[in-house]
């Protein structure tokens, strides 16, 4: 029997999660989880591959507006629920779901689209590059110590309901978003995806808990989500898992930091998806204990690839031709002039002129929010300088003052 895709629809919805879960091992997930993914899924953008009355391949997307550099949100489809059943493998399922969602990305006009992925190595022959990465942390509390900021004494610090307090920490969240590239603004309802909390999640630890930063006058100035975890053995060595921490400024971050560091009867902060340039790596007074480790996090493509290009900023005047291959989506192919000029006004078109650097569209993406340099991507072979001085000047211009980060997953 001839396989099929087809749109999902709403009463499909079950059979299609059910699909996924076997996709990703088999283990069933919470009631909550399953209800909350079940609300945000768009079924219009939701991919099913049959076989008779099996679904044997998923795919979907969400709409997404996302920060670039210069503090623009771009729409943006974020690719999601990808899977192949295990007895459809190497049959040309992804790549055709892969083919018709990015079609269908274009034709809905979002620019850029992004995932994050399960397997790192799969993406990329489709043209995503890792355009974020995410730090983590666990730090010895018993031996590390703070060096905090003027101001962090003053800012004041309460216990809050996270349901409750929810508004107020979706504000600063909102103020951030603008600041650091590869945020999503979050649309109705992904607010609640921070307050999951069900048990299985826990791993032995506390139901989610909430502390609020506000300064002198009563303006809430950050939050911190976490669990902890009470660990016995010669003595108490709990630990503490930050599942979100969110500030305005130095001394509301540092306030924020020295509270989960010093909770009582623990002896570990342990913080995952965080930004590579966090805070909290120069208020540490030894880095080592603090056992940093780094992997992709935001995976993106440009569909519309002159769209993408001008909606965000650069950092330096600009006028570079680029050979751009890119087989899966040839509407991209080929040369484009970039120009941003001394006013910041930024135009790409298509050029017969001679290219100045030649790249992939995978490495554009990695490139695009300004954590990847054109540079670093060049020194791997990744990029190749045609024009001398060319990739200097490009690199500088789509560099972001501070790390593009993904906070979330999806």
């Amino acid at each position: 029997m001839a396989l099929e895709m087809r749109v999902l629809q709403s009463d499909e919805w079950d059979v299609w999660y059910d699909h996924l879960e076997l996709a990703f091992g088999g283990v069933p997930e919470s009631p909550q989880e399953r209800e909350l993914y079940k609300s945000l899924t768009e079924p219009g953008r939701s991919l099913g591959i049959w076989d008779g009355g099996a679904c044997v391949g998923s795919a979907g997307a969400f709409s997404f507006r996302l920060s670039v550099p210069g503090g623009a949100l771009v729409p943006a489809a974020g690719v999601t629920m990808v899977g192949v059943a295990p007895t459809h493998r190497r049959r040309g399922v992804l790549t055709s779901m892969m083919r018709r969602q990015l079609d269908d990305i274009r034709a809905g006009g979002e620019p850029i689209a992004v995932l994050t992925a399960s397997e790192a190595a799969i993406y990329g022959r489709f043209g995503y590059g890792i355009a974020t990465y995410a730090l983590s942390l666990t730090v010895d509390t018993a031996r590390v110590r703070l060096a905090v900021p003027p101001g962090t004494d003053e800012v004041r610090l309460r216990l809050a309901d996270p349901q409750k307090s929810l508004p107020e920490c979706e504000q600063v969240y909102a103020e951030l978003v603008a600041r650091r590239p590869g945020m999503p603004a979050r649309q109705p309802g992904w607010e609640r995806l921070s307050l999951l909390d069900p048990e299985a999640m826990r791993e032995g630890a506390s139901p989610l808990k909430c502390v609020v930063a506000e300064r002198a006058d009563g303006e809430i100035a950050g939050y911190a989500r976490y669990r902890v975890k009470p660990v016995y053995e010669h003595g108490w060595e709990g630990k503490v898992e930050v599942a979100d921490l969110d500030a305005l400024d130095p001394a509301a971050t540092a306030a924020l930091w020295r509270y989960l560091f010093g909770i009582d009867l623990t002896a570990t902060v342990r913080a995952g998806r965080r930004p590579v340039d966090d805070p909290l790596l120069h208020l540490v007074s030894d880095v080592r204990r603090s056992r940093p480790s780094v992997r992709d996090s935001l995976h993106l493509r440009l569909v519309d690839l002159p769209a993408a290009l001008e909606a965000r900023s650069y950092g330096a005047p600009l006028d570079v031709v680029m050979e751009v291959e890119d087989a899966f989506c040839p509407w991209n192919e080929g040369r484009w002039r970039l120009v941003r000029d001394a006013d910041g006004a930024v135009g790409c078109t298509r050029t017969a002129d001679p290219a100045d650097l030649e790249l992939s569209v995978r490495d554009l993406g990695s490139a695009y929010l300004g954590g990847t340099t054109l540079t670093s991507l060049a020194a791997a072979g990744r990029v190749r300088e045609l024009r001398p001085g060319a990739l200097a000047e490009a690199s500088r211009a789509f560099a972001s003052d501070v790390a593009p980060w993904l906070p979330h997953g999806f």
